[in-house]
C-alpha cells in the first residue's frame, strides 16, 4: 500500500515524496495531462500521504485517516450522493448556496465540475463560484493536519470564476495545498498557472496499460489489446472504455473527414455532423479528440514517414486511402479548423453549425477556414 501502487510517471511521484520528506509542501500544484492518466488518483494519494498518521513521505493505507481519504477514490458515488441531498430540481441560487463538495475527511476536499442534476445533467458541467467561495472560507480555519483542496477539471472554470480563485492563490493559507488538474496549462489563466508548481503527466506505454487491464479487468485478450491501443496511454480511459462504441466513433469521425475531402453529398455529410453534435454519450471535447487522433495519423501518412506509427491501427487501410486523396496542407488546414472549433466551444459556439462550416471548408477548391457561428 502506498505510492508504489501508482504506475507510471515515477519522476512526479519522487518529486512529491521529496516535498513531503523535506516538509516543504507547495501551496499550489498543477497536474496536467490526458484524461485517465492518473492525475486525480495521484492527487488523492498525495492528500493521504500529507495526512497519514504513520508515515512522512508515503501513506500506509491502514490508519483511520488513510481509510477515510481513500473513499475519494470513487468520486462519482459522492457526486451522486451530493446531488440527491441538494435536490434534483435545485435552482441556480441553490446550486451556488449549496455547493457540490466531496469530502470524506475534514482536511481533504474535492471540487468536481457540478452537473447540477443527477437525472438530466447539464451538457457542460463546470466548477462554480459557490464551490470556490466555500474553499476560500474553509482555508481560513486551522486544520487537524494538512488541508488539501483538489480542484478536478480546473479548466472548466469560467474566467470570472477563475479570477475569484486567483485571489485565493494570491494569499495562500500556510497550512493548505491546492491541487488543480487540467488537460493542459493553456486551458487556464496564465496568472493561475504562474502561481502553481507544474507537473505534466505523460501517457503510459501500451504494454503498461495492457498490464493494468489484465490485472483489474476481465476483458478478452483481443478487446484488452484494442482498448489499450485506443486509450493512447491512459489506463483510466482504457478501463472504462466500451471498445465497440469507441471503434464505431472513430469510424464515424473518419467518414466525416472522407466525405469532407471528397466535397460531395453535403446533405449526408451534414446529417452525420448533426448526429455527432447531438451525441450525449460523450463530451464535445472527447469527440474532437477523436478527430485530432485521426488527423495525427494523416499527418504521418501525408508527410511520407517510412514507418508511421498509427494511433488508429485498425483503420489503417481507410486512413491510407484518405491520405492518397489529400495532401499535407489539407491536413494542416483541418487541424487549424478543429483548433478554431475547440476555442469556439468554450464561447458557446453553435456546435452543429461549426461542424458544418468546418466540413464545408475542407471540400476541394476551398482554402479559407470556417467562420465561427456564435
Amino acid at each position: 500500500m502506498g505510492f508504489s501502487e501508482f504506475l507510471g510517471n515515477e519522476r512526479i511521484v519522487a518529486a512529491l515524496r521529496g516535498t513531503l520528506r523535506a516538509s516543504r509542501v507547495p501551496h499550489a500544484l498543477l497536474f496536467t495531462g490526458p484524461r485517465g492518466v492518473g492525475k486525480f488518483t495521484l492527487a488523492r494519494m498525495f492528500a493521504q500521504a500529507a495526512n497519514c498518521e504513520r508515515l512522512q513521505d508515503d501513506f500506509c493505507g491502514q490508519c483511520a485517516t488513510c481509510k477515510r481519504i481513500s473513499l475519494l477514490a470513487d468520486p462519482q458515488k459522492l457526486i451522486e450522493q451530493g446531488l440527491v441531498e441538494r435536490g434534483e430540481n435545485a435552482d441556480a441560487a441553490t446550486v451556488e448556496r449549496v455547493p457540490l463538495i466531496l469530502q470524506s475527511h475534514p482536511d481533504v476536499w474535492v471540487l468536481a465540475p457540478d452537473p447540477v442534476r443527477l437525472k438530466n445533467p447539464v451538457v457542460r458541467p463546470m466548477l462554480r463560484i459557490g464551490q470556490l467561495r466555500a474553499v476560500q472560507r474553509a482555508a481560513c480555519f486551522q486544520p487537524m493536519g494538512r488541508r488539501v483542496f483538489i480542484l478536478d477539471g480546473a479548466e472548466t472554470m469560467r474566467w470570472d470564476v477563475a479570477n475569484v480563485f486567483l485571489k485565493i492563490l494570491e494569499e495562500p493559507p500556510g497550512s493548505a495545498t491546492l491541487i488543480l488538474t487540467a488537460p493542459s496549462p493553456y486551458a487556464l489563466l496564465p496568472t493561475i498557472v504562474s502561481r502553481c508548481l507544474q507537473f505534466h503527466f505523460a501517457p503510459l506505454p501500451q504494454s503498461a496499460v495492457e498490464s493494468i487491464l489484465r490485472e483489474k479487468t476481465t476483458r478478452k485478450p483481443a478487446d484488452l489489446k484494442l482498448a489499450a491501443k485506443l486509450a493512447e496511454g491512459s489506463p483510466g480511459l482504457a478501463m472504462e472504455m466500451d471498445v465497440t462504441a469507441a471503434s464505431q466513433s472513430r469510424k464515424n469521425a473518419l467518414r466525416i473527414l472522407e466525405n469532407a475531402a471528397i466535397g460531395r453529398g453535403f446533405a449526408q455529410l451534414f446529417a452525420e455532423t448533426a448526429a455527432l453534435a447531438k451525441d450525449r454519450e460523450s463530451s464535445f471535447e472527447e469527440q474532437l479528440a477523436i478527430f485530432y487522433a485521426l488527423l495525427t495519423d494523416l499527418l504521418e501518412l501525408t508527410s511520407k514517414i517510412k514507418e508511421p506509427v498509427l494511433r488508429n491501427a485498425p483503420l489503417a487501410k481507410e486512413l491510407q486511402a484518405l491520405a492518397r486523396s489529400v495532401d499535407f496542407a489539407w491536413v494542416l488546414r483541418a487541424i487549424a479548423g478543429f483548433d478554431e472549433l475547440y476555442a469556439g466551444a468554450r464561447r458557446n459556439l453553435n456546435r452543429q453549425l461549426g461542424l458544418d462550416a468546418l466540413a464545408a471548408s475542407l471540400a476541394p477548391g476551398t482554402s479559407a477556414g470556417p467562420s465561427p457561428v456564435l
